[in-house]
């Protein structure tokens, strides 16, 4: 099993605007790399080679572990390599109005939580996290809350992603690694597996 994730803590990161998709968070040319592994400092290079104030660029915000994004955040191709390199630049979790489903769903395959609140509410922490940029937050997947000093938001994400983040049931392909002698057994007692020949 992988490990549980109950809560996420750190600081935070934000990044505005609506309809930001997986071509922004990595650009297509670094899928041509053989390994996820230096993707991290790729992540919005596009972005923030055309905007110097990007906030990926600005020392305030290195370190933090939260992004609170806008709507549909991880639009468009349905590329691993987007969360990749935000979890490889440091970001464990991931606030916002909603998300591309493909997006969300390969995220919580690698133990990242995405989840999402109002707009209102991802608006104010934003805010906060731009006054203050070294003030930590809690996300919560117990109580499903966002907190910060004194401001606290409602959060929410689907049961089933809720439910395997908490019981560290995310990793699908380490289970199957983890079973694999279970399986081996189970393959050798069937009759038509074991011995199988072929025509």
């Amino acid at each position: 099993m992988a490990a549980s994730v109950t809560t996420v803590e750190g600081t935070g990161i934000a990044v505005r605007g609506n309809d930001i998709d997986t071509d922004r968070i990595i650009p297509a040319r670094f899928l041509r790399m053989i390994t996820f592994d230096d993707l991290g400092q790729h992540a919005f290079e596009d972005d923030r080679l055309s905007n110097p104030d990007h906030p990926f660029n600005n020392d305030r915000y290195q370190g933090a572990s939260l992004l609170l994004a806008n709507g549909n955040f991880g639009c468009g191709s349905s590329r691993e390599h987007a969360p990749q390199a935000l979890m490889r630049w440091g970001i464990n979790a991931v606030v916002s109005e909603s998300f591309a489903e493909i997006f969300q769903g390969n995220c919580i395959a690698m133990g990242i939580p995405c989840v999402t609140a109002s707009s209102e509410d991802v608006s104010k922490f934003q805010d906060h996290i731009e006054v203050n940029p070294t003030e930590s937050m809690t996300l919560d997947l117990v109580s499903k809350t966002l907190t910060s000093g004194d401001l606290s938001i409602p959060i929410s994400l689907p049961e089933g992603n809720r439910k395997s983040l908490l019981e560290g049931a995310w990793d699908a392909a380490g289970m199957l690694l983890e079973g694999a002698g279970a399986v081996k057994e189970t393959a050798a007692s069937l009759p038509y597996v074991n011995g199988f020949q072929g025509n």
